[in-house]
């Protein structure tokens, strides 16, 4: 959990860079997609933060991994998308993943 913890800062900071790239160097498209890699890598980077050292049950545990692979897919397929003009392919598939939320929650009920 302590590596999620890791995971979290350093996807932070780079939303912080990605936000700053999108608002003072892309344009149009390219903007709009790092502006919303930057929006969802930094929301779920705090989440992991945060509750990585709490995650008590396997389920949470698994649903942190689950958020965790789910906006790097999601996240760095925009970026590279804006940047390069690859694919976004990974995109659903890593926005398919952050529905481990819901996970976590069951987790949580379930104590």
């Amino acid at each position: 959990m302590r590596a999620l913890g890791a995971l979290g800062a350093f996807a932070c900071g780079i939303a912080v860079s990605l936000g700053a790239y999108a608002a003072h160097v892309a344009d149009g498209q390219a903007q709009h997609r790092i502006g919303l890699a930057a929006l969802f890598l930094f929301g779920h980077g705090l989440a992991l933060l945060a509750l990585a050292p709490r995650a008590q049950s396997r389920m949470q545990r698994i649903a942190l991994v689950g958020l965790a692979i789910g906006v790097s897919l999601f996240s760095s397929s925009l970026t590279l998308a804006a940047l390069f003009g690859t694919s976004t392919f990974f995109a659903p598939f890593g926005g398919s993943l952050l529905i481990a939320w819901l996970l976590y929650a069951v987790g949580l009920l379930l104590g």
